[in-house]
């Protein structure tokens, strides 16, 4: 009993000596089995990881090659306009061939030759229907021309990185024939392409196989129907994964000696600096962040203790920088989430009416069990255009977003006549609402610097809004006035007084007035945001206005021409 009680009174320092010696073999094969599951499970992932990224490396090289041959083929097809003679257009093929280093044949077609209307109708710009690769490309209404590449060149570009890779990749086309190899083996490419699902996911990189060990990733692209097919073999494996395994083994077992020999050597010099860091890992384990080690230095603490200190310090600043920065970045996730939910809702919303309006009066005029008169037919016609014209009008403002998000507009600045600008825009939205519109514009008054096209849709986005939010039997007040080299447009009409703080929301995206009117009137809530965008990138201003008086207004500042 005595004897337990001694060992029971211990130091630190010698404790750590027995328990070391007494239990180094059994944790060193135990971190053997373990570190080599989680090394196994690391370089798995890491080969399926490099397996997706060399698939979507080798998509984003055929896209590349297959922009480079379109260009190519686009300045043939511009020569071509300008060649009149079919002898001279022959001859002028021949020449490019001769110079060429992408292009192995080039073909023109006519659209009355029977045997090729199929391929005429049917091609896509880039296609891989066929081993042939082939890009289509129209001269004009009667003729196209079909270039062949070189399968030489297409191989040098899209395998150029990967040649010294022991990995197979093979390229296949939508009939899962080979079009392209890397390090091809007739019972690899069958086995892979056997093992390859049949419903293929496009555009994206994905893991297939049974194999964990040896990954197989493909990607479809989704124009020409080419699957890329990434193949880890069994050298790889044996490499990467089972060579590792043995190092593992070999590194835990000179540690665990070394640990042997030195652990007893200036133990009780470490026992109040390791107190100091279990301290410091305790904190930093329940959310203090910014609490820092501060050790008890003299001569004897080893360096690597201070090392250790320090690096901790380091690490707690970075993970309280991470912090603070992954609060920041859930901020923004809410927000593209709540954009997203938005662009859901809009689009399962605001498209269901005009396409449900739209395939129910074609229905109607398909019908042979009735007869209808000139009346009807000419109303649904007007009825579908018009919804179509919606229909276009909101993807519009879809596919506009990223472009004034990203200010990537591209515009034709140049002189523009307001009057007449406004007028198209009252045209084109008069037939949806009898509102009276009255403009106010000298005649004299001078162009202005912007581009017609987007202006116009600008006026059309706000004319449609003064027609949804304004009381009924109200006219819409349009006034232009000059002032020094600014033209300032003023559209106004009669709405309920909307306050400060709700009105400059109105600008951001699919914000519309308040909950009663979202609920009403049908719309996407992009309308301003567009205008705002389209003004901004003409070097324009715009604001809004509500006066107690129940007068909405509009107020745009564009650049007169000097």
């Amino acid at each position: 009993m005595k004897k337990l009680k001694d060992l029971r009174r211990l130091k630190i320092v010698e404790q750590i000596i027995i328990v070391l010696l007494l239990a180094v073999i059994v944790p060193t094969a135990v971190s053997a089995v373990i570190i080599n599951n989680i090394n196994q499970h690391a370089v798995r992932n890491e080969l399926q990881y490099s397996a997706m990224s060399i698939s979507e490396s080798i998509a984003s090289n055929i896209e590349t090659f297959a922009e480079s041959g379109e260009d190519e083929l686009n300045q043939i097809v511009l020569s071509l306009k300008h060649i009149k003679s079919d002898y001279d257009k022959q001859v002028y093929l021949k020449d490019l061939l001769i110079n060429s280093k992408i292009l192995a044949s080039l073909e023109i077609i006519n659209k009355t030759d029977t045997d090729k209307y199929k391929i005429w109708e049917n091609y896509s710009s880039f296609s891989e229907d066929k081993k042939n690769i082939e890009i289509l490309k129209k001269i004009n209404d009667r003729e196209a021309i079909i270039a062949t590449i070189d399968e030489r060149v297409f191989e040098d570009q899209v395998f150029n990185i990967y040649k010294k890779d022991d990995r197979q990749i093979y390229i296949i086309n939508a009939k899962k024939e080979l079009v392209a190899a890397h390090n091809y083996n007739k019972k690899d490419f069958e086995r892979v392409t056997y093992a390859l699902p049949k419903n293929l996911k496009t555009n994206e990189a994905v893991i297939f196989g049974k194999v964990k060990n040896q990954p197989l990733a493909y990607f479809r692209l989704p124009v020409s129907g080419m699957t890329i097919i990434v193949n880890t073999t069994h050298h790889i494996t044996k490499t990467t994964i089972n060579t590792a395994r043995y190092k593992i083994i070999l590194a835990l077992c000179a540690s665990a000696l070394f640990i042997i020999f030195v652990v007893g050597i200036y133990t009780s010099y470490l026992y109040i600096n390791i107190r100091q860091l279990f301290k410091g890992i305790i904190a930093l384990s329940k959310g203090n962040y910014k609490r820092k080690v501060r050790l008890l230095t003299n001569v004897f603490t080893p360096h690597e203790t201070i090392f250790l200190a320090e690096e901790f310090n380091k690490m707690a600043d970075e993970i309280n920088k991470t912090y603070r920065q992954l609060k920041h970045s859930n901020k923004e996730l809410k927000k593209l989430d709540e954009f997203r939910s938005n662009l859901i809702d809009t689009v399962s919303h605001e498209f269901r009416t005009p396409l449900t309006s739209i395939k129910g009066y074609t229905s109607r005029l398909l019908r042979q069990d009735i007869e209808l008169d000139e009346e009807t037919k000419q109303k649904s016609l007007k009825i579908i255009k018009n919804q179509s014209e919606r229909l276009s009008r909101m993807v519009e403002d879809l596919l506009v977003i990223p472009d004034i998000e990203g200010a990537k507009l591209n515009l034709i600045i140049e002189n523009v006549n307001l009057a007449d600008t406004i007028n198209d825009a009252i045209l084109s939205t008069k037939h949806k609402a009898e509102r009276e519109v009255n403009v106010s514009i000298s005649d004299d008054f001078p162009d202005i610097l912007a581009d017609n096209d987007r202006l116009e849709q600008v006026f059309i986005n706000i004319l449609e809004n003064a027609y949804k939010y304004s009381y009924p039997d109200t006219p819409i007040e349009v006034k232009v006035e000059q002032e020094k080299n600014t033209a300032i447009i003023r559209i106004s009409n009669a709405y309920d007084y909307i306050p400060p703080e709700k009105l400059n929301k109105l600008f951001g995206k699919f914000i519309r007035i308040d909950d009663k009117t979202t609920r009403t009137t049908r719309g996407t809530g992009l309308g301003l945001f567009i205008v705002k965008g389209l003004i901004k990138a003409m070097n324009g201003s715009i604001e809004l206005e509500s006066t107690k008086d129940n007068l909405f207004t509009v107020v745009i500042k564009l650049p007169i021409c000097s």
